[in-house]
């Protein structure tokens, strides 16, 4: 079963290209880069809109762009033969998508899919490849893989031995910290399919969770009420991926949730 229609890339003439501190901040890789490395990559980046089940990439065609998301949240989905589609990763503003790329590897395995909608700064492949020649942005995306490995070993995991209560909340946790919101769309027949379980599943789910106070849900929006709640509910999955970025990066990764009550400024990784 497809979860989405290919659509075009909305709101690059109306975004446009970025300007030097304004959006590199949403982006948590581009902020680690030295000042003066991301000013020398500014021309080659324009930001864009990500549109609700768009797809960026499909299994083995060729990756013209890579992106940053800015807001938002990509999905990486595994397609079977009979179509099913199964989420095994996310990338938000902690990351890129295309990172195969980066691996040499023009085509993915997997499909990129907009899962909640938002921004990102997109660059053209071949400027990209140009740009790994420089150690601090080639040293940067080494780290990052490895945090989204440990990502997709955990989801394995998660997916194998976890309930699927405990398995929503982490999926949820994590799609909070990168959507920079409370509230994002998402039905429930699309979350069943990212958790790779019965709809029936997520429907009893949600509404333990709704009639715990943890989460609200209507007509296809989802708004996080209580996040300490969904993190005492969540398996320790959530926390583990957390914490391998903490252990590659050497810092904590900043919660929708921290940056709100703190006041957040952004440090080096």
């Amino acid at each position: 079963m497809s979860l989405s229609t290919s659509l075009p890339i909305l709101g690059a003439s109306s975004l446009g290209k970025a300007s030097l501190g304004d959006t590199a901040s949403q982006n948590q890789l581009l902020t680690t880069l030295p000042r003066e490395i991301y000013a020398r990559l500014l021309p080659k980046l324009e930001t864009v809109s990500l549109v609700f089940k768009q797809v960026l990439y499909q299994p083995g065609e060729l990756i013209q762009h890579v992106y940053f998301p800015l807001s938002g949240v990509v999905s990486l989905l595994t397609i079977l033969a009979d179509g099913t589609e199964t989420e095994v990763g996310i990338v938000g503003n902690e990351g890129i998508a295309g990172i195969s790329v980066f691996l040499g590897i023009d085509t993915t395995s997997v499909k990129a899919l907009v899962q909640i909608p938002g921004d990102a700064m997109r660059m053209q492949t071949s400027d990209f490849k140009a740009e790994l020649l420089d150690g601090a942005l080639h040293n940067l995306l080494q780290r990052y893989t490895q945090t989204l490995i440990g990502q997709i070993s955990q989801t394995v995991a998660c997916n194998s031995h976890h309930s699927v209560e405990e398995r929503c909340c982490r999926w949820l946790l994590m799609c909070h910290d990168r959507a920079r919101s409370d509230h994002f769309p998402i039905t429930q027949d699309f979350l069943s399919h990212m958790l790779g379980v019965r709809r029936a599943s997520v429907t009893v789910v949600a509404g333990m969770l709704q009639k715990a106070g943890l989460i609200s849900y209507s007509r296809g929006r989802m708004a996080i009420i209580d996040r300490p709640g969904l993190e005492e509910v969540s398996c320790e999955c959530y926390e583990s991926i957390k914490a391998e970025f903490d252990r590659v990066f050497g810092v904590t990764v900043v919660t929708t949730l921290e940056i709100a009550s703190s006041g957040y400024e952004e440090k080096s990784l």
